[in-house]
């Protein structure tokens, strides 16, 4: 295992951001502190290479505008909020309306991924990875108490990466932490006219009966919904592409994978690129999948000068059910004084 750690750029307040690279024998893993922003995933290539797998930029100015939230860190609250509010008991708290002009999208502003996290690293024989942390403070966002955050990325020797959540809570709030990968397993020889190639010949498999229900706004409506007759019955390993002109516009929605459960993850979904062979299997902790197939990408510019098009990739979001602090029939989502809120997520890399 190893470990390097460089400057990756620096900010106009003159603040330095660091990159950190963790590498074993056969993969490696590379993010940032700013924002948490996984910025790269090489995977070994037929040619004896390696290849990138993820969407995302190559400077430090990319990630300052980074509109796609490409490898983030997603916090307070990741997904939607109906009509940027909610409450808890009598007192109703009102978010940034940042998503239609009237609900709150990944928690709003200030973004997660907009500041500059403590940082450390770790090496040892098994696993190596880098610890980031901060204090959200009381009124971020909107959201009540002071939050003292741990997000940490860990590369083992069998190749997976694992990410571990932790946060504690002066007062009773909302929370849901995810991280915003966008993925794409093709090997760069299947890019043409500088155009990113779409994922859509990604196979997916997730594991689970239901899905949320959602408006035109892409808000739950409360109600869950078998997977049974619809594009979204992804039990059976099937083509991204098989039904999506059955959708609206393409995959933007969450699947139950069951109740949280803080010690054991639970496996979500798996995903293959059958011409690299390459796959991940998703577990994690979290009651949620969201799989979003990068519908609102448009033309972004990125790593080797592609051009992020819609579908070009798809990002597989562990986390909990989106506006559960308005839906009674949802897990709750919350973290208290006495409740530390502990999640984890890993994707284990086949290839």
């Amino acid at each position: 295992m190893k470990v390097k750690k460089r400057t990756f750029g620096v900010l106009a307040s003159g603040q330095k951001v660091s990159i950190y690279t963790i590498s074993n024998d056969e993969m490696s893993f590379s993010a940032i502190d700013y924002g948490c922003c996984i910025t790269s995933i090489l995977l070994p290539s037929k040619s004896g290479g390696f290849d990138d797998v993820t969407l995302g930029y190559s400077t430090l100015d990319g990630y300052i505008h980074n509109t796609p939230h490409f490898g983030s860190l997603i916090g307070r609250y990741a997904g939607r909020i109906k009509n940027a509010e909610f409450a808890l008991g009598a007192r109703k708290y009102l978010l940034t309306p940042n998503a239609e002009g009237k609900h709150c999208l990944h928690g709003g502003y200030p973004s997660y991924d907009k500041e500059i996290w403590n940082s450390k690293y770790f090496c040892h024989s098994h696993e190596a990875g880098v610890c980031f942390d901060r204090i959200s403070p009381d009124g971020e966002q909107g959201f009540p108490g002071k939050l003292t955050l741990t997000v940490t990325y860990t590369l083992t020797c069998d190749n997976e990466i694992i990410i571990r959540y932790e946060a504690f809570s002066t007062r009773t709030s909302p929370i849901n932490l995810t991280n915003h990968t966008y993925f794409n397993l093709n090997p760069p020889g299947m890019r043409a006219d500088g155009r990113y190639v779409l994922a859509l010949n990604h196979e997916l498999q997730i594991f689970s009966d239901l899905y949320v229900e959602t408006d035109k706004e892409l808000l739950p409506t409360g109600n869950f919904v078998s997977v049974e007759g619809t594009p979204y019955d992804f039990r059976n390993p099937k083509l991204l592409r098989t039904d999506i002109e059955r959708t609206n516009g393409g995959y933007d929605g969450t699947w139950f994978i069951g109740p949280p459960k803080k010690d054991q993850k639970m496996l979500a979904a798996i995903i293959r690129e059958p011409m690299s062979k390459r796959e991940i299997s998703v577990f994690s902790t979290q009651p949620g999948l969201t799989m979003y197939t990068a519908n609102f990408l448009k033309g972004e510019i990125g790593k080797n000068g592609d051009a992020y098009n819609p579908q070009s990739a798809v990002c597989l979001e562990s986390q909990h059910l989106p506006d559960s602090p308005n839906q009674a029939n949802f897990p709750p989502a919350i973290v208290t004084p006495d409740i530390p809120y502990r999640h984890e997520t890993s994707w284990l890399f086949k290839f």
